[in-house]
């Protein structure tokens, strides 16, 4: 470490410590313009054996516990680092080199799994119910919901409970060891939209060396730190993929797509599902997409959006549409019987049918003597005409060569 790194921590240590309380939150927008102090702190971080370690993962945990946000994120950037660091020293089974890491790692834990009031917090989701309008959707444009007396009672009702609640830890164990630190990465990937280029190319290189070390891809990416292979589970890998997505879609295309695929190596190798879903899902989104290249610029994460209500209102199926489309399609098949087509070419039949005086007529003159008969004599009332069943003979002929109903009378073809 050099000296000028050095004399940088050291100013940076005194400064807070004689800082008044009304001159936090100053202090706090002030560390953004200390453009040397960030990567100080990062070498002191890496080296493990460093007399700086303790005085700063003491000066990051009051940072964390002042309440200030932007403190708070300060030191939530070196978060990743961290964890590396602890643990290639709980690998190397060297635990008095990361007792100020764990301490500082557990103080981090105890303060996030409790509220305001010393309450064990639970982080949990609501299912979107349909009967209640959103932003995507009305309840009107999707139709009638059933109100029933089981619909209300689980009328929003519906919560996944996704973390929480945690139990407080005093030391690091092999049983709790992932479960804190998977609530950590948690914690990170809240705040993954205020974590600079140098913090999210950590999280990748985290998930890189985590992923490989021990197995034949470490001799592939020549890493060569701790040999010995890490423990880990699926949810940790899970919270690594998360935070991977967001560095790949700002700007840190070469690292995410190396750590997303060492990820993904592990997961195969150990078969954790959730990792592999959740990683391949993510791999086949990117699949042909444009990454964001440049690393300045709004941070954020393309999605897709759900249909708005003007188009769910559009294409959702109701019984007013479905009567609508049968009616459209009766009137195209009688505009079908009435036009034909006249590319179709071809012999028409000629068709025959027996007339009153018992006569054969051909196509069409039926109709036209019955035509001429009204014209001269007006129409022949049925139930007064002997004659009556054979014009009903006719009138089903005519219907036959209106509409091509079948029909009562005689028709040859």
């Amino acid at each position: 470490m050099l000296a000028m790194d050095h004399s940088v921590v050291e100013d940076w240590l005194s400064e807070f410590k004689t800082l008044p309380e009304t001159a936090v939150s100053s202090y706090a927008a002030s560390l953004k313009d200390k453009g040397s102090l960030v990567p100080a702190l990062y070498k002191v971080i890496r080296e493990n054996y460093s007399d700086l370690l303790e005085p700063v993962c003491h000066q990051l945990f009051e940072f964390y516990r002042s309440g200030e946000p932007r403190l708070q994120r300060f030191t939530l950037q070196f978060l990743p680092e961290l964890v590396w660091s602890y643990l290639s020293v709980t690998a190397a089974r060297d635990p008095h080199c990361s007792g100020c890491i764990e301490a500082l790692l557990l103080g981090i834990y105890n303060l996030e799994i409790v509220d305001k009031d010393g309450q064990s917090k639970v982080l949990s989701f609501s299912i979107p119910s349909l009967s209640k309008p959103s932003v995507y959707h009305e309840p009107s444009s999707i139709g009638s919901l059933a109100l029933t007396e089981g619909a209300l009672a689980n009328h929003g009702l519906s919560r996944v409970v996704y973390s929480g609640p945690h139990l407080q830890r005093e030391t690091f164990t092999a049983q709790n060891r992932f479960e804190v630190l998977t609530f950590l990465l948690l914690c990170y990937n809240a705040s993954l939209s205020y974590m600079s280029s140098s913090s999210l190319q950590s999280l990748c290189q985290l998930s890189s060396r985590v992923s490989i070390c021990g197995y034949p891809r470490q001799q592939v990416r020549r890493y060569k730190g701790i040999s010995s292979r890490l423990m880990v589970t699926s949810e940790f890998l899970v919270q690594l993929i998360t935070g991977i997505h967001f560095a790949l879609c700002n700007g840190e295309v070469d690292l995410g797509s190396r750590a997303l695929d060492d990820v993904l190596y592990r997961s195969q190798l150990e078969l954790f599902p959730e990792a592999l879903l959740v990683g391949n899902a993510i791999k086949s989104s990117l699949h042909g997409a444009s990454l964001k290249a440049n690393k300045e610029g709004t941070r954020s994460i393309q999605v897709e959006i759900t249909p708005t209500a003007s188009r769910i209102s559009r294409n959702a199926v109701t019984s007013l549409s479905i009567r609508g489309h049968r009616w459209k399609r009766h009137e195209s098949q009688e505009d079908s019987v009435e036009s034909p087509d006249p590319c179709v070419t071809g012999p028409i039949p000629e068709i025959s049918v027996t007339g009153v005086s018992g006569e054969r007529l051909l196509n069409g003159e039926a109709l036209r003597s019955r035509t001429e008969g009204e014209a001269l004599g007006g129409a022949t009332e049925l139930g007064v005409d002997p004659r009556g069943q054979e014009v009903r003979r006719q009138k089903s002929v005519r219907r036959h060569l209106e509409d091509g109903t079948p029909s009562a009378g005689r028709v040859q073809f």
